[in-house]
């Protein structure tokens, strides 16, 4: 007996009875796929296969974008509160933001035209007087003994030597005339896209997290959302703490370079800003490139630098840090080291900065889905 309305039969749903009845034009449908059949389970896997490989090749191809969009959702949930703040004084979220990012470009102004031009006066004076201060480590007793036993400040010169000629150092960095135009264009690109990234993510930052929303079902929606909500103020503190934590490290090296008489004191400023910018591995590189500086003094500056910068080191990590980052982030010390490091390992220093967060992220969720699962069953 022929069906009259075959496609009732079509699939497995009973709501497939309540579709409405197709036109000639549409034709009938025919006999359900055997999704049974070895041929149907192969082929699925087969282009689930291709379309991973595919797309693991994209993402590999435009790595770079990816990064800028992170850092972009990053800063934008970093500056987020400040928006908060004047949306709770009654600004509109347009003019919210519009006041966050007066108040960054302010600062970022002011920021350049006092620190940056003395810091690079410094630090070309510093390459300048490079060979002269290597020369001059020669004349310590206890650095020439070590110099002629184990050849370490020559070994520093001649490298320095091949590195620079007339004054071309900078170039020969970057290979060639060539290169540092690459070098200066591709940054330039890389931070107007993060900025216009950063300011669009900010401004509709409730849009685009309202639209995510509407993907998770209605039933489980308003615990996402909180749950999410939460990741975003816990980065948003981050950030802001974290930029509370570099801008006193700053502070100490001004001091320290300016109680000690180091040269580059302007520079030393900036380097341990940028340094204490960077989670738990950033202070390895001030150390070690303040020490050097104040070696070109003294071997005794150099002892005292060292001494008090890994103090500082200390303090930061046990008084500062977790005192300024209680209220945003609860996280083990452990965690933070582990998080840190494999960061780094990923993606240099770009991770260090991004791996604290996500890892707290991280922690939340566990905390608010895996271990109620886990006490319930």
């Amino acid at each position: 007996m022929a069906l009259k309305k075959p496609w009732l039969y079509f699939g497995n749903k009973a709501s497939d009875a309540s579709q409405p009845e197709p036109t000639a034009s549409m034709g009938i449908p025919g006999i359900p796929v055997d999704r049974g059949h070895p041929f149907y389970f192969g082929f699925l896997a087969a282009s689930g296969a291709v379309i991973a490989i595919t797309m693991l090749k994209a993402f590999a191809s435009a790595g770079q974008v990816f990064v800028l969009i992170i850092i972009s959702l990053f800063l934008a949930a970093g500056l987020n509160p400040g928006v908060e703040f004047f949306r709770r004084r009654g600004l509109k979220r347009s003019h919210a933001v519009l006041a966050v990012v007066f108040f960054v470009l302010v600062f970022v102004g002011i920021f350049s035209a006092v620190v940056i031009p003395p810091a690079i006066t410094q630090v070309s004076n510093l390459f300048k007087n490079a060979p002269k201060i290597l020369e001059d480590l020669k004349s310590n007793r206890i650095l020439g003994d070590l110099n002629k036993h184990y050849g370490i400040i020559d070994s520093l010169q001649a490298k320095f030597n091949a590195s620079i000629h007339n004054g071309q150092y900078v170039i020969s960095a970057f290979g060639g005339v060539i290169g540092v135009g690459k070098a200066v264009i591709s940054g330039a690109v890389a931070a107007l896209t993060v900025l216009v990234l950063t300011l669009y993510f900010l401004a509709s930052l409730p849009s685009v997290t309202g639209a995510a929303y509407h993907f998770v079902p209605a039933s489980r929606r308003d615990r996402v959302s909180k749950i999410t909500d939460a990741i975003i103020l816990r980065i948003g503190g981050f950030v802001s703490g974290q930029a509370t934590v570099a801008f006193i490290a700053s502070i100490f090296g001004l001091i320290l370079a300016l109680s000690l008489g180091l040269p580059y004191p302007s520079a030393i400023a900036v380097l341990v800003f940028v340094c204490g910018a960077i989670p738990l591995i950033g202070h390895l590189l001030g150390v070690t490139v303040i020490t050097l500086i104040a070696l070109s003094k003294s071997p005794t500056a150099a002892v005292i630098t060292f001494i008090l910068y890994v103090a500082y080191i200390q303090i930061e990590n046990y008084l500062v840090m977790p005192r300024i980052m209680r209220r945003s982030l609860s996280m083990p010390g452990i965690v933070t080291i582990i998080a840190a490091l494999v960061g780094v390992s990923l993606l240099g220093i770009v991770g260090g900065i991004l791996a604290v967060p996500i890892a707290a992220a991280i922690l939340l969720i566990v905390d608010e889905v895996v271990y109620p699962k886990a006490d319930i069953s």
